[in-house]
C-alpha cells in the first residue's frame, strides 16, 4: 500500500532553519506532484508548497515564499521542505501529500510531523 512518512520536525528557535523529508513508497513517485501542507492548532489545514513530478515546477503559499524551498529526489522517492527564517507562526503539524492532478485533489497523505518555532 501507499505510504508517505514525514520526518525532520522538531523544536527550533525563531530565525532558525529546519529540513523536512517525506519518504514515499508503494506508488509511481515520479508521476505524482508532491505537496506540503500544515495545520496549526485551532486552524484549518493550509497549503504550503507544491512540486511537479519532475521537479521543474514549484508553487508556494505567499506566507512562505522566499523562506521555504521544496525539492524532490525521484531516485530516493523523497520530497523535502527546506524551511529558513522560521517564525513562531510557522508552528504547525506539517503533512506531505501526493497528487496525480497537480493539486486539484490529493490522493495520499502522510501522518504529519510537528514543527515548533520558539520566539
Amino acid at each position: 500500500q501507499v505510504q508517505l512518512v514525514e520526518s525532520g520536525g522538531g523544536l527550533v528557535q525563531a530565525g532558525g532553519s529546519l529540513r523536512l523529508s517525506c519518504a514515499a513508497s508503494g506508488l509511481a513517485f515520479s508521476i505524482y506532484a508532491m505537496a506540503w501542507f500544515r495545520q496549526a492548532p485551532g486552524k484549518e489545514r493550509e497549503f504550503v508548497a507544491l512540486i511537479s513530478g519532475r521537479g521543474s515546477i514549484t508553487r508556494y503559499a505567499d506566507s512562505v515564499k522566499g523562506r521555504f524551498a521544496i525539492a524532490r529526489d525521484n531516485a530516493k522517492n523523497t520530497v523535502y521542505l527546506q524551511m529558513s527564517s522560521l517564525k513562531s507562526e510557522d508552528t504547525a503539524v506539517y503533512y506531505c501529500a501526493a497528487t496525480a492532478t497537480f493539486g486539484t485533489s490529493y490522493d495520499y497523505w502522510g501522518q504529519g510531523t510537528q514543527v515548533t518555532v520558539s520566539s
